[in-house]
C-alpha cells in the first residue's frame, strides 16, 4: 500500500491536468468497491455517512467524521478527500484545530464550507470566510503542507444563488490558499464555464448530483479538473432499498429483489479485495 505522502503527492498530480471523476463512499464496502472499478482517487460524503449513522447530514459529531476517515484511509490505498463540512468549528482557530485533526487520519485532501448552519445567515460573511480558510491552510502547512485544501462557496446549496457572489468568494478563498474551489449546485454550462474561468489556473471540482445533461467529457471541455458525485451514489442505494422495502410493506411482494447485486459476485469481490 502506498505511504500516506505518497498517497498525496498522487492526489495532487491529478488536479495539474485532464478531469477525473472522485466518487463519494460512505463505508469501507463502498470505498473498496470503487476503488476496484478503477477510480483513482475518492472522496467521503457527510450526507451520505451521516445517513448510514442514522443522522441528518451536519448532524454528526466531528469525533464520528475523523474515525470515518481514519477507516476510509486505512481501507484503500488511493487518495481520500475528506467532506469536512464547515471545519466544526465557527471561528478560524477551531477550524484550524479540526483541520489539524483531518490531516492526522491521512486523508489527501479536505474541503471547508462557507456555510453556517444558520437559515437566518446561511454564509458567513467574506472575511469571516476567508479567515477560516487562512486558518484551515496554515493548519496544513504546519502539518507539512501535503494535504490539498478545498474551498467551498455554498451559495446555491444555502439558498442564496447569486453567481456573482459565489466567484467572489471562491476568488477569495484561492487568495487564501485553496488549491482547489468547489461550488456545488452550478448546474449549467454557463454557469460553470464562468466558474471555471474566474478561478483559473486553480482546478475546480464540479458536483454532479443528478440529471443535469453534462457528462464527463462535457466538463472537461469546460475546463473542470475534477467531478464528485457527492452523497448520489449513497441517495441510489437508498432508493434500492427504499422501493424494495415499500413493495413489501404495501403489495406483499418482493419482485424488486430481481434488481438487486448478487451475493455471489459480492462475496467473490471481497474475498479477492480483502486478501490484496
Amino acid at each position: 500500500m502506498p505511504s500516506i505522502s505518497e498517497k498525496r503527492v498522487t492526489f495532487h498530480a491529478l488536479h495539474k491536468s485532464g478531469c477525473f471523476v472522485i466518487p463519494n463512499p460512505w463505508d469501507i464496502g463502498s470505498a473498496r468497491w470503487l476503488q476496484g472499478m478503477g477510480f483513482k482517487a475518492l472522496a467521503s460524503t457527510s450526507s451520505g455517512f451521516a445517513w448510514s449513522k442514522g443522522f441528518a447530514d451536519n448532524h454528526v459529531t466531528r469525533e464520528m467524521v475523523l474515525a470515518h476517515l481514519s477507516e476510509l484511509v486505512a481501507a484503500t490505498d488511493i487518495p481520500i478527500n475528506a467532506d469536512f463540512e464547515s471545519g466544526f468549528a465557527h471561528d478560524p482557530a477551531g477550524v484550524a484545530e479540526s483541520v489539524k485533526l483531518a490531516v492526522d487520519t491521512g486523508v489527501a485532501g479536505l474541503s471547508i464550507e462557507d456555510s453556517t448552519g444558520d437559515k437566518a445567515k446561511p454564509l458567513y460573511d467574506l472575511d469571516t470566510a476567508v479567515a477560516r480558510l487562512k486558518a484551515a491552510r496554515k493548519a496544513i502547512d504546519e502539518k507539512g503542507g501535503d494535504t490539498l485544501l478545498v474551498g467551498r462557496a455554498e451559495n446555491f446549496f444555502a439558498g442564496v444563488p447569486d453567481l456573482d457572489d459565489t466567484i467572489a468568494r471562491l476568488k477569495a478563498y484561492s487568495n487564501a490558499g485553496a488549491d482547489c474551489l468547489y461550488s456545488p449546485g452550478i448546474r449549467t454550462k454557463e454557469q460553470i464555464a464562468a466558474v471555471v474561468k474566474a478561478v483559473a489556473p486553480k482546478s475546480f471540482n464540479l458536483l454532479i448530483g443528478g440529471a443535469i445533461g453534462i457528462t464527463v467529457k462535457d466538463a472537461e471541455q469546460l475546463g473542470v479538473r475534477r467531478i464528485s458525485v457527492g452523497g448520489a451514489l449513497a441517495r441510489a442505494a437508498w432508493g434500492g432499498f427504499q422501493r424494495a422495502v415499500k413493495q413489501i410493506v404495501e403489495e406483499g411482494r418482493f419482485d424488486e429483489f430481481a434488481n438487486a447485486a448478487a451475493g455471489a459476485e459480492l462475496n467473490k469481490f471481497f474475498n479477492t479485495d480483502r486478501a490484496k
